[in-house]
Order: C-alpha cells, then sequence, then structure tokens
C-alpha cells in the first residue's frame, strides 16, 4: 500500500496542474460567404423500382444513368455499373467502387 500511494499521487499531479488555467473556447466563426452550403447537383439521384422478383436502385447524376444495384427477392444483391460512360452495364460484386489501378499508357509505337 505504502509503494501504490505515491505512484497514484504522480499520476494524479497533472491533472491537478490542469485545474488554475482553464478558460473558455472562443466561438466559432461563420463561414466565409463564397463557400455554398449544399450542392444538390453533386449528390446522386436514386430511383428504387420494386417489382415480385427484385428491387432495383437507380443511381444517376445530372440525369445519366452510372450504376444499378439489383437486390432478387432470393439471393445476393449484384450491381451494374457502367465504368467507360458509354452506357454499356457491366455486372461487378458486392463492392460497387473496386479499386481501379491507374493504367496509361507510357509507351506506344
Amino acid at each position: 500500500m505504502r509503494r501504490l500511494f505515491p505512484i497514484l499521487l504522480l499520476a494524479a499531479l497533472p491533472v491537478w496542474a490542469q485545474r488554475g488555467d482553464l478558460q473558455p473556447l472562443p466561438a466559432v466563426p461563420p463561414p466565409p460567404p463564397e463557400m455554398e452550403a449544399f450542392d444538390a447537383a453533386l449528390e446522386p439521384q436514386v430511383t428504387i423500382v420494386r417489382n415480385d422478383k427484385e428491387t432495383r436502385e437507380e443511381y444517376r447524376i445530372n440525369g445519366k444513368l452510372y450504376m444499378v444495384r439489383v437486390t432478387p427477392a432470393a439471393g445476393k444483391p449484384y450491381y451494374l455499373v457502367d465504368r467507360q460512360g458509354d452506357g454499356v452495364m457491366i455486372e461487378t460484386e458486392i463492392n460497387p467502387n473496386p479499386v481501379r489501378p491507374p493504367m496509361w499508357v507510357i509507351h506506344s509505337w
């Protein structure tokens, strides 16, 4: 017990040292006037279509369809993604945004 008391006392010293100089935090300034609060055009528009066999969630940005999530009545959901932006949907795995390394042409003849 005698050994424990000095250790506890040393551990409590920083707490006692902080008591004397407490000051309130300054008020948060308002955002600059040029910042826009929210741009609805950047948010995807989601349309949900339900029927007996499946539920489809269609994701669009600026009216252009870029991804469809299909959830069958029985089974795992899957995604159809327009990777090239040409309107051709390709089925992908559960992760709709897999890591794709950049592929640039370094040299060609």
